[in-house]
């Protein structure tokens, strides 16, 4: 019962936001209601989701890169204090700065001609901070116990790394993960807009394009489309975190 909690609570948002429309008489370009919104998703469904098959595509690549790299640069940032002091102040930079202030100086260095590299660097930038700072937190969240006995057995660097210390930080790095993947679609998307053209084929892009013609209702489509989106993302990683972390965390049973 507690699962069909969210969607007795958004059907009667959907219904409270259609009566109220429709009484008060808003403006279709001021706020559509639903089932105009529904009739744009029938319509249009076909281009809105070709274009968002390009954000996704964008998305998961950005994500990939981003945890790839973040997992890697915390191995080297534990394996050597020195590594760490040199390079972090660096990323902290990144994730501080911006992207609609770097967006314009990277679509000029990859070339306007290539807007989808431009946008999977953007996204990148937006998601890797998240995985650096939790798998680095998790690496170093090592059981002292654990530690000694590694040590008392003379276990290699290598053995440390893939039987203790990545079976330790796994919960560090897969909420990393889940904030990750959101950012990176939020990066793909900010990107999208700022780097975009009318060449460009993502659905920000078709956002942008729907808000010039005042085609509300599309809109209003499209950024359904991203928000279940973001909510299938999510669930990916839940999944995964639970059959990783069932073995290890009595805690992440079926609850989660």
């Amino acid at each position: 019962m507690s699962r069909l909690l969210p969607l007795l609570v958004g059907l009667i948002v959907l219904a409270l936001w259609e009566t109220s429309v429709r009484l008060m008489q808003v403006p279709v370009f001021v706020l559509p209601p639903p089932s105009l919104i529904a009739e744009a998703l029938m319509t249009d469904g076909p281009q809105l989701l070709d274009a968002l098959l390009e954000t996704l595509k964008l998305t998961v690549a950005a994500f990939a890169a981003s945890f790839l790299g973040g997992l890697a640069l915390a191995v080297l940032f534990v394996q050597s204090r020195l590594i760490e002091r040199s390079l972090l102040p660096y990323a902290v930079v990144l994730q501080v700065t911006p992207i609609v202030a770097i967006a314009p100086l990277i679509v000029i260095w990859v070339g306007v001609d290539h807007v989808e590299r431009a946008v999977f660097i953007l996204a990148t930038i937006v998601a890797f901070f998240p995985i650096l700072s939790n798998a680095s937190f998790g690496l170093r969240s090592v059981d002292p116990g654990l530690a000694d006995l590694f040590r008392l057995y003379r276990a290699t660097g290598w053995q440390r790394l893939w039987l203790l210390q990545l079976p330790s930080a796994l919960p560090a790095l897969l909420a990393g993960a889940r904030i990750s993947a959101g950012l990176a679609l939020i990066g793909t998307v900010v990107a999208e807009f700022v780097a975009g053209s009318g060449e460009a084929t993502g659905l920000a892009w078709r956002i942008v394009e729907s808000a010039n013609r005042l085609e509300i209702p599309r809109m209003f489509a499209a950024l359904l489309l991203l928000s279940l989106t973001g909510l299938a993302l999510n669930a990916v990683i839940v999944q995964i975190e639970h059959r990783l972390l069932r073995r290890w965390h009595s805690g992440h049973g079926e609850a989660a």
